[in-house]
């Protein structure tokens, strides 16, 4: 098998993977566009409890995504994946025997509990190999976009036959179908990536914190899942409101969110090509934040409402695809596994503070008071994106290296900063570090110009 190319085992975890994450956002997913309209049945409702158990889920996802993958190194990958789907069918189950909106947001917390991203993540790491590891990792987040549109699609057409508990019954049906694939599809791994690459250190964290562009990306992946969370809050109603019955939705979410993606390739492509990818960057906020205003302003009919949220979501799919690959990018040498981690759990927080917000907004005003917080929302997003730096391309490599040197005299400290120097005055090395624990060596160079085989010397390996 050609190194440039998946292998059996590879294109296996790539599908299994991405078909338990599908399954799982789907059901997550299928609830944005629904919940405000058929919650009202709901003892209890209000727009503001409607806002806290969309977004209910973003908290418990947000303080369990990091604990969920160190558990996941010491008990092992799948069981911890099991786990956390058996917790989240839990909490189908009892979102859907709900018959008040307050059950309903424990049925959603206890969902979030089954934070399983980092897990999935990892063991989607530790079964391919280094130079494949991205072509995995993007044929997961394609089947999370995808699921995102079906979601859109399935929604609507399930609530209007069974009602929101029917969701919520379908959620827990397909938590199930994830577990059977795991336990039977989902190969067992052998051999584990490096830690650097796939799991969060409290102690990185806490360095991360000060990466004053980390911060940015952070921020702003809350900021943006702010804004969506609130937006479909408040959306669905005003659909109606506009002549738009609840079941038809999908005629307006499915065209917009196929042009949208459609808008957006070409879009990234001349943003990589041109090298003009923070003017782009910067752009689809500002796109944001003309498609939510204009929403708040002239949102008066299903026609203007669509026009406005494809020019949302063509903005939103660029940053939503552009900022995990700079976090990549930006994070130093064997911390990507912690700066993800913190990316994550910052993306779900940003969807229970969008709940909350949206909700507050959607209880004392209008849909238009929503849109008009969420424009500022953006707004605030883009005075802090202002001074995002856009490092170069750089592709990070790890190499399992052994120190050796005089037995009697050998300091592990010593030799590990001698072997870090004498990488970095290699043609391409942009960042060394050395991890002793791990007996590894984490490179991030610049492809074009690094030689693997002349660091492989210098390291001594074979």
């Amino acid at each position: 098998m050609s190194a440039s190319s998946l292998n059996a085992l590879e294109k296996r975890t790539a599908v299994s993977l991405a078909s338990v994450f599908a399954f799982r956002m789907l059901g997550l997913f299928m609830l944005m566009p629904v919940l405000a309209i058929y919650g009202t049945e709901l003892e209890g409702f209000s727009p503001l409890w409607i806002g806290i158990a969309i977004g209910a889920y973003g908290l418990t996802q947000a303080l369990l995504q990091i604990p969920m993958g160190w558990l996941s190194d010491k008990f092992g990958r799948k069981r911890v994946i099991v786990a956390g789907l058996i917790m989240f069918a839990i909490g189908s189950v009892i979102a859907a025997m709900a018959e008040s909106i307050y059950t309903v947001t424990l049925g959603r917390a206890l969902q979030g509990m089954g934070a399983i991203a980092a897990a999935v993540l990892a063991l989607a790491a530790d079964l391919s190999r280094d130079e494949q590891r991205p072509k995995v990792m993007a044929v997961i987040g394609m089947c999370i976009g995808l699921s995102f549109a079906a979601a859109m699609l399935l929604g609507p057409m399930i609530a209007a036959s069974f009602g929101v508990s029917g969701i919520f019954w379908l959620t827990a049906i397909l938590a199930v179908i994830g577990i059977f694939i795991v336990l039977t599809i989902v190969p067992t791994a052998v051999n584990r990536a490096p830690k650097g690459d796939t799991s969060a250190s409290l102690n990185d964290i806490k360095n991360l914190i000060k990466h004053p562009q980390l911060v940015r990306l952070n921020i702003g992946v809350m900021l943006l899942h702010l804004t969506l969370t609130a937006v479909f809050v408040a959306l669905p109603a005003e659909l109606i409101k506009d002549g738009l019955a609840a079941e038809m939705h999908w005629q307006l979410y499915i065209p917009v969110l196929l042009l949208a993606f459609v808008f957006m390739v070409p879009m990234m492509i001349i943003a990589i090509k041109k090298q003009k990818e923070k003017m782009a960057f910067l752009a689809s906020i500002a796109l944001i934040v003309a498609s939510l205003m204009s929403l708040s302003l002239f949102g008066s009919s299903a026609v203007i409402i669509g026009i406005c949220m494809l020019l949302y979501f063509i903005a939103f799919n660029f940053l939503e695809a552009t900022m995990p690959a700079l976090v990549a990018r930006i994070s130093p040498a064997g911390q990507k596994g912690s700066a993800m981690g913190a990316f994550s759990s910052t993306q779900f927080l940003g969807a229970f503070l969008g709940g909350i917000i949206g909700g507050y907004f959607a209880q004392v005003s209008d849909a238009q008071t929503v849109f008009a917080a969420a424009t500022l929302v953006g707004v605030i997003w883009f005075a802090i994106a202002w001074g995002m730096e856009v490092p170069p391309k750089s592709k990070l490599i790890s190499l399992l290296t052994e120190l050796q040197g005089d037995k009697d005299n050998f300091d592990p400290e010593k030799a590990a900063e001698k072997l870090a120097n004498e990488l970095a005055d290699l043609p391409g090395v942009l960042e060394t570090t050395v991890v002793l624990e791990e007996n590894r060596t984490y490179l991030k160079v610049k492809e074009s110009e690094f030689d693997l085989q002349q660091a492989k010397l210098v390291a001594g390996i074979v």
